[in-house]
């Protein structure tokens, strides 16, 4: 730690501390009579408005990670990496509906996760714990890569020891975030999710103006990415990308967009951001707005290129001897800007962190709470019991990711978020599609799940990365050549390449389909439906929920 960038950590330091006093402040925040309701303390009242939850999903949506890995995949494999912006473009309209169908139900039924949803809808619990398992799953990796990205930075900073000592930052960093998460629940990162988007916004608005203009402007920037990316490399022999999709990586490339726009609020944290809000009328609003978050994606993304340009190398990981991909965006804004400003870069990064890394510990302790504790351990559970276990669960689910990056190598951590995505995507029959339909057969969910994870994982686990010497969980991108359904090859030879995720729904619905065709021929009972989700209706006030009809 000889290095240390002193003016950039005393601007980050004073920054965190600013947002650690809103943290614990919040607790005061539109407080309830209580925070010893998971109403209160995990949904923040559900009486959020429509800042409030633009910025909550904002900061949920869009994190460290993304704001991290996204010009990181841009810098090392060019076009591809841009996947992100129709993903994020086409999300909102597709979801725009079932979230109001989810919000609705669940507002009068006291539905706190998507899980409860699973569990009203078809009266099983086995579905409704499998929703569940899948959506802590799913979440702690994706946890795991908040610290990622904040790691990039205080390594960047000069920090990048080794072992205990090289991680102690970052554990006194989410020792903070946890403390102040058990106390004001999902207040805290509302609230400090302000400072953080009008961090990120000043930040990318002076790197995409100023950084062009002291490069030679974007059409020297996309030359030079251009010569960059279609050298070929070493390790495989192949250029390693280009700023175009090529004939092999436009299948991919699609797959992968809409797989990810299907995926994005089946995760549970999403769906909490969601739940928070006081009115469909503000969903509505959200869903119009939030696109607003694909312009300074795409900005983001372009930085990569940015960063080819200006000749950046990324960081060694001390503990592995590795470069640190993820370092490519820190290391710019350190050589290009000057040391309050990249301090103030540092710090909207760092920040960005804290709040979905918050947003998601809290989901994932919901669904702990109301659909493994209360339904298989402690029935008769009372609410202050419930709050109680989620603020423990909370920390548990925090010390667990910080557990990965300490323990495990983190590109290992990045594989498994990679997994996560294609888990969570396996959820989208039983929570998306039952919102509008209840002719899916829980057992036919269940099969239908079962074997979405199992060929899922199958896959993942074939596709090897040569570039840096993996042989399993290598990536989510599946040539179709390499593809075997029962040893049956259908695509031999092909190099075209798919998203794993939407290969394994495709088979997740078609078996779901296949039992539920049988289960029904076979008069087999399908539970009992307590939810009526189409049948409730908000009057233009949010006021009135109303059933309107018999399913």
């Amino acid at each position: 730690m000889s290095n240390l960038q002193w003016p950039e950590l005393i601007i980050f330091t004073i920054l965190f501390a600013l947002v650690t006093v809103l943290g614990f402040m919040a607790s005061r925040w539109q407080r309830g009579s209580t925070l010893d309701h998971l109403d209160e303390w995990g949904l923040g009242g559900r009486k959020f408005g429509s800042w409030i939850t633009w910025f909550l999903l904002g900061g949920d949506l869009y994190t460290a990670y993304t704001f991290v890995a996204v010009p990181a995949l841009v810098f090392s494999a060019g076009a591809l990496g841009l996947y992100a912006l129709p993903y994020t473009i086409v999300v909102y309209p597709i979801v725009l509906l079932p979230a109001l169908r989810m919000w609705s139900v669940s507002r009068v039924r006291g539905y706190v996760t998507p899980a409860d949803f699973v569990r009203g809808r078809f009266g099983s619990p086995v579905l409704a714990l499998l929703v569940a398992i899948t959506g802590i799953v799913a979440t702690m990796p994706y946890i795991a890569l908040q610290l990622v990205g904040l790691e990039a930075v205080l390594r960047t900073m000069g920090i990048n020891g080794s072992g205990i000592v090289g991680h102690l930052p970052l554990l006194v960093a989410f020792i903070i975030l946890a403390f102040y998460t058990y106390q004001s629940g999902l207040r805290a990162p509302a609230l400090i999710a302000f400072v953080k988007d009008i961090l990120i916004y000043i930040v990318i608005l002076v790197a995409i103006i100023y950084l062009p203009s002291k490069l030679g402007g974007w059409s020297h920037i996309f030359d030079a990415a251009a010569k960059k990316l279609g050298t070929p490399n070493p390790a495989t022999g192949k250029p390693a990308g280009s700023i175009l999709l090529t004939a092999n990586n436009q299948l991919q490339y699609a797959t992968l967009a809409l797989g990810s726009a299907l995926a994005l609020f089946l995760y549970p944290h999403s769906l909490t951001s969601v739940l928070a809000s006081r009115g469909r009328n503000v969903i509505k609003r959200n869903m119009v707005a939030l696109p607003a978050y694909s312009l300074v994606l795409g900005l983001l993304a372009l930085l990569g290129y940015v960063a080819i340009t200006a000749g950046v190398k990324p960081l060694t990981n001390a503990a592995t001897g590795k470069a640190d991909g993820n370092t490519i965006v820190p290391v710019l804004f350190d050589s290009q800007f000057s040391s309050w400003f990249a301090g103030i870069a540092f710090a909207a990064i760092g920040i960005g962190a804290l709040v979905p890394a918050a947003i998601m510990s809290i989901a994932a302790a919901n669904l702990w709470t109301r659909n493994i504790y209360k339904e298989y351990i402690r029935k008769n559970a009372t609410p202050a019991e419930e709050a109680k276990q989620a603020k423990l669960a909370s920390l548990v689910v925090k010390l667990g990711a910080v557990a990965v990056i300490i323990l495990i190598d983190p590109q290992f951590s990045i594989d498994l978020q990679l997994i996560g995505g294609v888990l969570i995507l396996q959820t989208l029959p039983a929570v998306a599609l039952a919102l509008y339909t209840r002719w899916f057969h829980r057992w036919g969910l269940i099969a239908g799940w079962v074997v979405g994870i199992g060929w899922g994982l199958i896959m993942l686990y074939g596709i090897p990365n040569p570039a840096n010497g993996k042989q399993h969980f290598g990536g989510s991108a599946l040539a179709l050549g390499n593809m075997s359904i029962f040893g049956w090859h259908p695509f031999s030879g092909s190099q075209v390449q798919i998203y794993v995720g939407f290969v394994a729904l495709v088979a997740n619905l078609v078996v779901a389909a296949i039992v539920t065709v049988i289960a029904r021929q076979l008069k087999v009972f399908n539970g009992t439906d307590d939810t009526n989700a189409e049948d409730y209706h908000a009057d233009e006030n949010d006021k009135d929920l109303r059933p309107i009809g018999v399913h």
